[in-house]
């Protein structure tokens, strides 16, 4: 049975509606697509950190209560586990506050067994941050020589635009080593600034960053952009949309986690290995993005950061 592994942080998000706190959620970007595969019934390993402390226990017990293989987390003495406030505005978006304290010595972890064609989800800043650097690009490289299926997600926020010039030279390295990667509109205005620029790209600006940064590397690329279209890029082929069916929102927090939980769920329901990326036609990447359309719309509708796992299992049966 292939294994999705996952590489990122791991967080407790509070949630806050109408100034008041709402909901205590464990999340973090690459954790939060790993709950869903897990309640979907899917061999899940999760790469990450925590505080011996109760928030990190609390995230510890909720990846064994969905299934999730938590052996491979480094669990710190020094420094206490990381606490997100998240609050939501009109339209259901989250803008948030961090609270971490880190030790010196991180991710002190082996790392777990990986097959050819097990699925890598990776991305955000976790994945960059120089602290981690050195032990990110040991993992991603051992992925990459074992043939796992490497997915990666931008995720870069705005509160790091500032330190672009210091890590971009590790953003094309982890394309390089990518099979997918996926990026929003936002993602690509923070990476790819311009002056006076909006706080997210156009769909053309979006494809001539494609052709310009992203294609050389990697020739897989998806665009997302909040409730607009879904873009795939892939190399000798014009750009295809994905429109996005309008939902009403509970909360964002996850949507993009969700969405990327669907495209490694439908590379395993789909059979599709490494070797088969490449020649994927129309008619699979459809169904493809479907599924992380599906899973995304489904995190919207709560405050949990991942699909339900009364939803899961009804997916399942499809």
């Amino acid at each position: 049975m292939r294994k999705i592994i996952g590489i990122g942080e791991t967080i407790l998000d509070i949630i806050f509606q109408n100034q008041q706190p709402t909901a205590a959620v464990p999340g973090g970007s690459v954790f939060n697509s790993i709950i869903s595969l897990g309640r979907l019934g899917c061999d899940v390993t999760m790469i990450t950190e925590t505080g011996n402390d109760r928030v990190g226990k609390l995230i510890l017990d909720f990846m064994e209560q969905n299934g999730v293989n938590n052996r491979h987390v480094a669990v710190y003495h020094d420094g206490r586990s990381a606490i997100s406030l998240a609050w939501l505005n009109e339209r259901n978006d989250a803008e948030y506050m961090f609270y971490k304290d880190y030790p010196a010595a991180r991710l002190d972890v082996d790392w777990p067994d990986i097959q050819p064609d097990d699925i890598v989800l990776m991305g955000s800043y976790f994945v960059l941050n120089p602290a981690l650097r050195e032990k990110t690009r040991e993992f991603i490289a051992l992925a990459r020589s074992k043939g796992a299926v490497i997915y990666y997600d931008l995720n870069f926020r705005a509160t790091h635009r500032d330190e672009v010039v210091k890590i971009y030279a590790d953003v094309l390295e982890n394309m390089e080593a990518a099979d997918i990667v996926r990026g929003s509109t936002e993602d690509l205005a923070n990476l790819f600034p311009k002056d006076n620029a909006p706080a997210a790209v156009s769909a053309q600006e979006a494809e001539r960053i494609y052709r310009n940064e992203i294609a050389y590397h990697c020739p897989n690329f998806i665009c997302t952009d909040a409730g607009s279209d879904v873009l795939l890029f892939t190399q000798g082929a014009a750009p295809q949309h994905f429109p996005v069916e309008k939902i009403q929102t509970v909360s964002t927090i996850g949507a993009g986690d969700n969405f990327n939980a669907g495209i490694a769920y439908a590379l395993l329901r789909e059979r599709i290995c490494r070797d088969d990326i490449a020649a994927l036609t129309p008619a699979l990447w459809q169904r493809i993005i479907q599924t992380g359309k599906d899973l995304a719309a489904e995190a919207c509708k709560s405050l949990n950061n991942s699909i339900s796992p009364a939803f899961a299992a009804e997916y399942k049966m499809k």
